[in-house]
């Protein structure tokens, strides 16, 4: 395997990540390899092999996160900070106060069902609005209020209805961790599969000044099948949980900077707190439905 070029980068910071202090970046011209502490590797996946690719690293940290989080994670907390781009617009940082209890099925029964509860904390306009989606209840919908004087009103909504996609890229029924790391599987096996990619991994990196690794993705040539330019995941190894997803779409001209689709990070994760049927239904006089 010839080696083409090797590159010492300068230090750098992406927002809110502490980073190591140096990037080193190799590209090879031809077998995969797999990406190491701050490391780049430059392949084209065959499709019809299944040999070692940049991606494998990061699939198999998200994998070993699935399995944790389906093994030993029955319900959690946090806050949940997020942004996304919609019609061309970047929407401001929204902050919600979460509460969800994973789907559980014991001899193929569903013994729990997925149990979401939103308290909207930022920007303004929506501080106060709550929301509330159990699988299979409701026919369904998702029981909501808004704040002010709609706040009076308490509303059954489709969670894939327009009044409950409003402002938002996915659905309610696809919140939460064990869900966001499934879409990272899926969306890594798919790119492994068809598509050159590079990957660095920066062993130590921080967010919200908790320790983990986290993983750079990036497709150099744009195709329609991609989801994106350049992604970050970020595996937390207390929690070993992916806790961040980011991810950027091609620049509009040439030189130009990647431009942000889309950002989810939850912090101040609490894990099996024991959550109950309580903390799911509207009629919680600790909540403000009507």
């Amino acid at each position: 395997m010839k080696l083409r070029s090797v590159i010492l980068a300068l230090p750098y910071r992406i927002a809110g990540w502490g980073l190591p202090l140096a990037v080193l970046a190799i590209t090879f011209a031809s077998k995969p390899a797999l990406a190491q502490n701050g490391a780049a590797a430059t392949t084209q996946a065959d499709p019809s092999a299944q040999q070692p690719h940049p991606l494998d690293p990061a699939l198999s940290a998200a994998r070993h996160c699935l399995q944790h989080i389906q093994t030993n994670v029955r319900d959690y907390t946090a806050i949940m900070s997020k942004r996304v781009r919609l019609d061309g617009e970047l929407s401001d940082y929204q902050y919600t106060y979460v509460k969800i209890r994973n789907r559980r099925m014991e001899n193929d029964r569903l013994t729990t069902p997925m149990s979401v509860y939103l308290y909207f904390l930022k920007p303004k306009a929506v501080k106060g609005r709550e929301v509330i989606w159990v699988e299979n209840r409701n026919s369904g919908k998702m029981v909501a209020h808004d704040t002010g004087l709609k706040g009076l009103i308490k509303v059954e909504l489709d969670p894939k209805g327009s009044m409950a996609m409003r402002g938002q890229r996915y659905p309610i029924t696809e919140i939460g961790l064990e869900k966001l790391v499934q879409k990272v599987i899926e969306t890594g096996n798919r790119d492994r599969q068809q598509s050159e990619c590079e990957v660095k991994l920066y062993d130590g990196a921080k967010m919200n000044q908790r320790v983990g690794r986290m993983f750079e993705i990036i497709h150099p040539v744009e195709r329609p099948d991609l989801d994106f330019h350049r992604a970050q995941v970020f595996f937390d190894n207390d929690l070993n949980m992916l806790t961040r997803y980011a991810s950027w779409s091609w620049p509009k001209e040439p030189g130009g900077k990647p431009v942000l689709e889309e950002e989810y990070n939850y912090s101040d994760i609490k894990v099996n707190v024991g959550l109950t049927d309580r903390d799911f239904d509207p009629n919680n006089p600790d909540y403000g439905f009507w």
